[in-house]
């Protein structure tokens, strides 16, 4: 079940958003008992392909597809799986009256890691252009890294510290962390799985396998000069960690709780994104800053208290 409070009304308006549509809500409808690659949906349903993939990629932003890429006769074809059977939205506040105080929001830029482990190929992209020489971990620790957009490495990890507000007695009802990312392949290839995972404060949240790296198209926000040979863009994940367990996208992945991540005990909390050593996947990251990819975003963390 999809559950949504009004406290997170960004998410809330996303999907509002991806259901006020009769063309989604019929996909949904094919979604709902096989999976269905995009061409289908179009023929099924007698509309353009472009149609059924701007549809698609609007239910994906809202957590309520997901899409894989998976080789096809001639090429690729992205297959769409609907994740959730129920949906609730909650329109009362947790705390009965709205105050700008409950919800504790930070974005933080791709390049203000604080510590990495980086193994070629590896790179750093400002919104100028690349920093030389690219397939060398030492430049992680460049100081253009701070400008950084686009980040990418085939092993290893990068971590970040966010700040936490002050005050000591309150009440966390959840903490959330959003990026884009994808795997990181030569140029760019679909068919490129990867585990990536996330950790809370040294806890490990859960780990989702990226199906590939994207490139068949140009990024939404990415600069006239990226070639377009280059990776282009990746998909917006989501993970949260509330009083009940973690979850991907709105979907259960641990049984990791707020309790075991002591976010109270210091003013610092610790996110970081890497790659297991013995993942069955090891195909690179690829982070993308607000000015790269499709997402007009970089890290965010968001508390709800």
């Amino acid at each position: 079940m999809l559950e949504l409070s009004i406290d997170e009304s960004e998410r809330l308006r996303k999907v509002a958003h991806a259901l006020a549509s009769e063309v989604r809500i019929n996909i949904l409808k094919l979604l709902n008992h096989s999976r269905e690659n995009i061409v289908d949906i179009a023929e099924k349903l007698d509309l353009p392909v472009s149609t059924v993939a701007f549809n698609v990629r609007v239910l994906e932003n809202a957590g309520i597809i997901a899409t894989e890429v998976l080789p096809a006769s001639r090429g690729t074809m992205k297959v769409c799986t609907r994740t959730f059977d129920d949906l609730r939205m909650s329109l009362k506040l947790t705390n009965g009256i709205y105050s700008p105080t409950n919800l504790h929001q930070i974005e933080m830029p791709v390049g203000c890691y604080t510590d990495c482990e980086i193994h070629p190929t590896c790179g750093l992209i400002t919104e100028s252009g690349m920093v030389q020489p690219p397939d060398e971990p030492a430049y992680f620790f460049h100081p253009s890294r701070i400008s950084a957009q686009l980040i990418w490495f085939s092993r290893g990890y990068v971590e970040y510290k966010f700040p936490l507000f002050s005050e000591r007695d309150v009440d966390i009802k959840s903490i959330q962390f959003s990026m884009e990312l994808c795997s990181e392949a030569f140029l760019y290839d679909h068919n490129w799985p990867s585990d990536i995972t996330i950790w809370i404060n040294d806890v490990e949240i859960g780990t989702w396998t990226s199906p590939g790296d994207f490139g068949d198209r140009r990024g939404k926000l990415n600069p006239p000069w990226l070639p377009d040979s280059h990776t282009q863009y990746g998909l917006l994940k989501t993970w949260k960690v509330d009083n009940s367990g973690s979850f991907l996208d709105d979907v259960a992945i641990s049984e990791v709780k707020l309790d075991d991540l002591r976010l109270l005990e210091n003013k610092l909390i610790s996110l970081r994104i890497g790659i297991k050593p013995d993942a069955e996947h090891i195909g690179g990251i690829n982070i993308f800053g607000k000015q790269f990819g499709d997402y007009d975003q970089d890290i965010i963390m968001r508390i709800i208290y």
